[in-house]
């Protein structure tokens, strides 16, 4: 996908816990990039506000979006469906905006099958060990073991996609990993494929 129109749509996907959500919102903020919203069936979290976070809907809408084809993306996630939709989206790359993907990989390969005219960028963001990420879900409020356990085994699966995307950033201080990923997009720093794979071999 390549364009010189309108602007680019940059993906950022990580196992569950390593930070993309947080990144994206900092992202957005710093550089006025745009969220694509995603719709989601799951139940929100405390402190997240529907229409800024995610679009909450049952089953049945999202599904009837669904039927619409009104989705550029959708995928299951622990049991939930997310789908960010094609207007949103398309709206504002037309309108001359980046646009911000906080999406699984499911969702990240839809749209790079997609034949379409925009510039897209990805980036696959770790936890710099599991210890961390272990932590991390603790304290964003996954207070039942058993959903942890889940996550932290959806992890070995997840990690295993990190060839797919242009860039693999190791989220251990927000600040750093945010100044990374916009030297990769302004192309002010070079990306070494080699030490990544190396950091993914102790990680494993």
């Amino acid at each position: 996908m390549l364009s010189s129109k309108g602007g680019k749509m940059i993906i950022l996907s990580s196992p569950s816990g390593a930070g993309k959500t947080t990144l994206v919102k900092k992202i957005s903020k710093e550089k006025k990039y745009k969220i694509s919203i995603s719709h989601t069936t799951r139940e929100p979290r405390q402190n997240e506000v529907d229409g800024v976070d995610y679009f909450f809907i049952n089953q049945e809408k999202f599904e009837k979006l669904i039927n619409e084809n009104s989705f550029l993306e959708y995928a299951t996630v622990f049991g939930n469906l997310y789908g960010s939709t094609k207007k949103q989206v398309f709206d504002n790359l037309d309108k001359g905006f980046d646009v911000l993907f906080d999406i699984d990989w499911q969702g990240a390969q839809q749209i790079k099958n997609l034949t379409c005219s925009y510039e897209l960028i990805s980036f696959f963001i770790l936890p710099p060990s599991k210890d961390v990420l272990l932590q991390r879900l603790i304290s964003r409020g996954e207070s039942k073991e058993e959903l942890i356990k889940t996550r932290m085994q959806q992890f070995n699966k997840d990690i295993l996609h990190w060839k797919d995307y242009d860039f693999v950033v190791v989220n251990e201080d927000l600040n750093d990993c945010y100044k990374q990923i916009i030297g990769y997009l302004e192309k002010t720093i070079n990306y070494n494929k080699a030490n990544i794979e190396q950091f993914i071999k102790k990680l494993i």
